[in-house]
């Protein structure tokens, strides 16, 4: 089951966009490889991730925010978009927060949303992002947008009682529908064989929705990357349109920015104009970038201009070195891993590294080989995306899928950086996987697990990130634990210890294994991490 929120208030925005972003992250790389249009440059995935990362980053600064409402925490959902927006993907995506913020606003603050409600915003959301795409072109996320928002008006004609969960569902069917039948409207899609990647990008994001609104998650579909194909299509490949992608945030008058949109129409294609309220972002595509940048200096102030040559394929640099960048959760464990030489993005607790973050890192160490270890499965798919955009700077990275602290310390442990590149990724990548990993937590709220209710204060223990253990007693729940790791075979225990953990655990519990299991080797390190008083490691 999925968080469920079914009045989509504030928090239940919150938890959307970030249901949404992680969706996104597990199928970023999907959505890339259906990237064939307007450009076949294989980052749509990435760019509406990247988005929606923006956004969220918006909506945790509204909430914090005194007196924040529904409507605020909907502008900061439009705006972080805005800001943010990457590829042509990206600002449409923006456009449809936008329709989204401004429907939400309508809504009376003393009564929940209604399924009507949501219907409006997202026909709002349709219509915006119609207006956006200066030529729009059927067979694209504007395609699956306009199925969604005609599903859910037709469930409110329907039934004028129909609830949210009833309405987006309708609406996330109807985009899925839609989706599949865009090879037969775009040509650039038939003949690569794939649906637009810019409408399985909307969809994922409607299906997040569907999880919170309802509570249910819908089945991960069969990749449509695998299915066969007409033609292979490469990045970049037989592409003869305009050079360059120009985008840029733009302050200016509305007529102004109508100039500029003229203009910039007669310079190329794929133009993408939103925001709105003397706020803009601009995306086009065009031969001459410094028509497109005086057009909007014209028109304005522009900043954060991105110019990207469209024609410029990945190119591999020489090796000149090789690093080491890891996510830490503790003090300890990032002091331990920095004296072995490894570069430390600190996540602060209960909150993952930014795709920022672990970019900046990477570009830090001026190495021409990069691998890094996200350490926890949230951080996985950002760690991803951050490793793509350090490849489009000539860095080769690697991502070592480590899901939790001790998996990062085993695959640091081989680690060996003479070797070839390759060589030393699948090492790691092994140490790590051959490193079962469990956890005690104490449950901070009432909830339902796979083992039971739980209530404020019980002890929860984990492997592998599922709960398989329910208890009051900390170290009765840490021994079951480790009894049940190792049950099936292990012959080094890795104990990391938590912020003010006691000695029961620190010295009771190595005490314990070694009369328990004999043969047996243990680690013990004092990782000092938050809301963890213990991670253990089986090998």
């Amino acid at each position: 089951m999925a968080p469920q929120n079914d009045e989509l208030d504030a928090q239940g925005i919150q938890t959307w966009a970030y249901t949404a972003l992680t969706a996104l992250g597990e199928a970023r790389a999907e959505i890339d490889a259906l990237n064939v249009f307007p450009v076949p440059d294989s980052d749509t995935g990435t760019n509406v991730f990247l988005t929606i990362e923006a956004a969220c980053h918006d909506i945790d600064q509204a909430l914090d925010a005194p007196g924040h409402s529904r409507s605020s925490i909907a502008r900061a959902l439009a705006h972080g978009a805005l800001l943010g927006a990457r590829g042509n993907s990206g600002v449409i995506i923006s456009q449809i927060f936008r329709g989204c913020s401004d429907a939400l606003a309508k809504v009376a603050l003393d009564r929940p949303v209604s399924g009507a409600d949501v219907a409006e915003m997202l026909r709002l959301a349709a219509d915006m992002a119609y207006a956006a795409v200066t030529k729009p072109v059927e067979g694209t996320i504007l395609t699956v947008a306009r199925a969604a928002a005609d599903a859910a008006l037709a469930a409110v004609a329907a039934d004028g009682e129909a609830g949210i969960g009833a309405v987006v569902t309708h609406a996330a069917a109807a985009a899925q529908d839609a989706l599949e039948q865009t090879p037969q409207l775009l040509e650039a899609l038939r003949r690569a064989g794939v649906v637009d990647a810019g409408g399985r990008a909307y969809v994922v994001i409607l299906d997040a929705l569907v999880s919170v609104v309802t509570g249910v998650r819908k089945a991960s579909a069969a990749s449509y990357v695998s299915r066969p194909r007409t033609t292979d299509v490469e990045p970049n490949a037989n592409y003869s349109g305009p050079a360059y992608e120009v985008m840029f945030l733009l302050d200016a008058t509305a007529p102004a920015v109508d100039i500029m949109r003229a203009r910039l129409g007669e310079l190329g294609d794929s133009l993408v104009v939103v925001g709105g309220e003397s706020l803009w972002n601009v995306h086009v595509h065009v031969d001459d970038a410094g028509a497109a940048v005086e057009a909007a200096i014209a028109a304005g102030l522009p900043y954060r201009i991105r110019i990207t040559h469209l024609e410029v394929a990945n190119s591999m640099i020489d090796q000149v070195a090789r690093g080491v960048v890891a996510v830490a959760h503790g003090p300890g464990t990032a002091s331990l891993m920095e004296s072995l030489g490894v570069t430390i993005v600190a996540a602060q607790p209960g909150q993952r590294p930014s795709t920022k973050e672990l970019l900046n890192a990477i570009t830090a160490l001026g190495a021409a080989e990069v691998i890094l270890l996200p350490s926890d499965k949230d951080t996985w798919p950002v760690a991803e995306v951050a490793a793509e955009q350090a490849r489009a700077a000539n860095v080769r990275v690697s991502v070592v899928p480590t899901r939790s602290i001790v998996q990062t310390l085993a695959a640091i442990a081989v680690h060996e950086n003479s070797s070839r590149f390759e060589d030393d990724v699948v090492a790691m990548t092994r140490a790590a996987g051959a490193t079962r990993y469990g956890a005690v937590t104490i449950a901070v709220r009432q909830a339902l697990t796979t083992v039971g209710q739980c209530q404020v204060g019980d002890v929860l223990g984990l492997v592998d990130g599922d709960i398989v253990i329910l208890g009051r007693d900390i170290v009765t729940v840490i021994r079951e634990l480790l009894q049940g790791m190792l049950a099936v075979g292990g012959e080094l225990v890795t104990l990391v210890s938590g912020l003010e953990v006691g000695t029961e655990i620190t010295d009771g519990i190595p005490k314990w294994l070694q009369r328990e299991f004999p043969l047996v080797d243990i680690n013990i390190y004092d990782g000092g991490q938050p809301l963890w008083p213990l991670i253990i490691g089986v090998e």
